[in-house]
């Protein structure tokens, strides 16, 4: 069988973008003829996967996929560069390389000659000694040739300085448009790939060929935009994608995937968990041991993937697809692609957490009305005077609420103080811990603003797991009291603030231990 030396098309129709490769669709037209062929299609990229490598047909006659392989080959780059095909940078470098050549050649070939000058003048100055010694009196031929070598040697030695001088101007161009060339200009593939078809056909005619593999060197992640206007928020979902895998994806249908191909699942190993009763010893039942821990509060949605930062699909794959044609070029860099857009009621609050930050920060919450997982990733946020920074917004289920935070009032601060007492009360010796926590919060307005800003206040209390230690509110020694404490205990405050205004707010409450209670 003969393979045609011209190679067929093989464009990229469709790609899949997983999270650290991609899988890449190719359809062409073929012209099959009767019996067995051999079809030579591409080029692709070399870093395609072989063992990956998928072809059907899809024919209106019998045609059947023998063998398809890829055949990788050595394309050296051409010596000359080509003013139609490369870059201003390149046919800059190529002219300076060739000047650079004939100065070198020049430089040696005057070292040379200041050379032979150099020994034609030493055997000037002994023929000189020579003749003076057998009695010639020859000066002004002597002096002659002295003075035409003198003047060769000087010339000759200004043209060396003058060309070692370029030769030292040159080598600092070369390198900054080498440098350049590195930053800006993409070397083409010397590596190429190409995909051999063997078919057979019952019959001449068209048919189809689709053509999947995997390719490296492709990734994305999410990003989003988020723009506050008034009561409304708009939240954009785009994908970052990079890809350098040799060639460009002109006007493909881009699939995004959280799907983790090269990573390795089994089912874990069951092993005996024998569980054993015994009787509490004296100690034990003298003591209630018990400790203070640091306990994230738990919310709606899957845990955070570790690792994998920008790629939380709690778990389960996540599909995108975006909804039109998109071009990547293969440089490497990151490209933003739309993915989808939605606009929704957005309710703002200023809140504030002392315990973290003395910051008031303001708090946008919406609804997910995108239709889809918007999976962990950066937000750009804008408001009415542009760009105000980034945040993160974290895996929101579709309708699921999502909360955003805008950034910090440079205007607002808070400062917290706290106080502790611990005593030993009654005949039964119970432990009691008073604890007082004073927020001052401050509002420095400028002159003519008006209105009072609420701001939401959270504090937050111990919570205890045993009947042994008892938390309570000192309701009475708050000011204000409490407008709600939940059953994570986080406390909070809806507080005013006029313009220049201040207030205090004020936390008490109390942790008793019975006698038996250790570890407070």
């Amino acid at each position: 069988m003969s393979t045609d030396p011209q190679p067929i098309p093989l464009p990229v129709t469709a790609v899949t973008c997983l999270e650290d490769r991609a899988q890449v669709e190719r359809t062409a037209t073929l012209a099959l003829e009767a019996g067995v062929q051999r079809l030579r299609l591409g080029p692709i990229g070399a870093l395609a996967v072989d063992r990956t490598l998928h072809a059907e047909l899809t024919a209106g006659h019998e045609a059947t996929v023998l063998d398809v392989r890829i055949v990788r080959a050595w394309t050296p780059r051409h010596p000359v560069p080509s003013p139609g095909d490369d870059p201003a940078l390149r046919l800059r470098e190529h002219e300076l390389d060739t000047e650079r050549r004939t100065l070198e050649q020049l430089r040696d070939r005057l070292r040379a000659r200041l050379d032979l000058l150099g020994r034609l003048a030493a055997d000037v100055l002994r023929d000189a000694a020579e003749g003076a010694g057998a009695g010639e009196a020859d000066a002004a031929r002597w002096a002659d040739a002295l003075d035409r070598v003198d003047a060769e040697r000087d010339s000759h030695g200004e043209r060396l300085r003058a060309t070692e001088a370029r030769l030292t101007a040159l080598a600092a161009e070369l390198g900054d448009v080498r440098r350049a060339m590195e930053q800006s200009v993409q070397e083409p593939a010397e590596l190429l790939g190409h995909v051999e078809l063997t078919v057979e056909s019952a019959a001449a005619g068209p048919a189809g060929l689709r053509l999947t593999h995997l390719t490296p060197c492709a990734l994305w992640r999410p990003a989003y935009r988020a723009v506050l206007d008034g009561g409304s928020l708009t939240l954009e979902t785009d994908a970052m994608v990079w890809q350098r895998t040799g060639e460009d994806w002109h006007d493909v249908r881009l699939t995004l995937s959280t799907a983790r191909s090269a990573q390795a699942a089994e089912p874990p190993r069951l092993t005996e968990d024998r569980l054993t009763l015994r009787d509490r010893s004296a100690a034990e039942r003298r003591t209630v041991d018990v400790e203070l821990r640091e306990e994230e509060i738990g919310d709606l949605g899957p845990a955070p993937v570790q690792g994998l930062p920008g790629v939380d699909d709690g778990g389960e794959t996540r599909v995108l697809t975006a909804p039109a044609p998109v071009s990547v070029p293969g440089d490497g860099r990151a490209h933003r692609v739309p993915v989808s857009s939605f606009m929704a009621s957005a309710r703002s609050e200023y809140a504030c957490a002392p315990e973290l930050s003395p910051l008031v920060t303001q708090v946008v919450r919406s609804d997910n009305l995108a239709g889809h997982t918007l999976l962990a990733g950066p937000v750009d946020l804008i408001r009415g005077s542009g760009f105000t920074g980034r945040g993160t917004l974290e895996f929101t289920a579709p309708g699921a609420p999502l909360e955003l935070a805008f950034g910090s009032r440079d205007d607002h601060r808070v400062v917290r103080r706290t106080e502790e007492f611990r005593d030993v009360t009654g005949l039964a010796q119970r432990t009691v811990i008073s604890r007082t926590v004073t927020l001052h919060l401050s509002r420095f307005s400028p002159p003519g603003e008006e209105g009072d800003r609420l701001v939401v206040v959270r504090e937050r209390i111990p919570v205890s797991e045993v009947s042994a230690v008892e938390v309570r509110v000192r309701k009475d020694a708050c000011s204000p009291a409490p407008d709600a404490v939940d059953e994570e205990g986080v406390v909070r405050w809806e507080v005013l603030l006029p313009p220049g205004g201040s207030r205090t707010v004020t936390l008490a409450y109390e942790l008793v231990a019975g006698s038996k209670v250790a570890g407070l």
